[in-house]
């Protein structure tokens, strides 16, 4: 009696565990239990870090801001105080592009704050 193979489902489950895998380096792109296993993590990751981009950009926006605005003689939290009292809106990642793209315009927007 020959042993079962499962045939076309597993077939078609094993193919798409190595095509995301494709890129790998070694066994973990052609061995389907090391493939698997490197794709478990990776997926693992790509769904951690997805989340995580979002906090390392603010955290590189807040460092932004936070040298441009000590260069206009004020802090970050007086700065993002000030524009909050004033009623200005712009976010972070605006003020961000503004304080490396048009240095007078933070400026401005700096005196607004103060």
């Amino acid at each position: 009696m020959p042993r079962v193979t499962r045939g076309f489902k597993a077939r078609r489950r094993r193919n798409r565990v190595l095509k995301l895998a494709q890129g790998f380096r070694g066994a973990r792109h052609r061995l389907y239990r090391t493939a698997a296993e490197a794709v478990d993590h990776a997926l693992t990751y790509a769904y951690r870090d997805r989340r995580a981009k979002k906090r390392d950009f603010r955290r590189l926006w807040i460092v932004r801001i936070g040298a441009a605005a000590e260069q206009n003689g004020t802090s970050y939290s007086r700065l993002m105080g000030g524009l909050k009292k004033a009623n200005v809106e712009l976010d972070r990642k605006v003020l961000s592009n503004l304080a490396i793209l048009d240095p007078n315009a933070f400026s401005a927007v700096a005196k607004i704050a103060s």
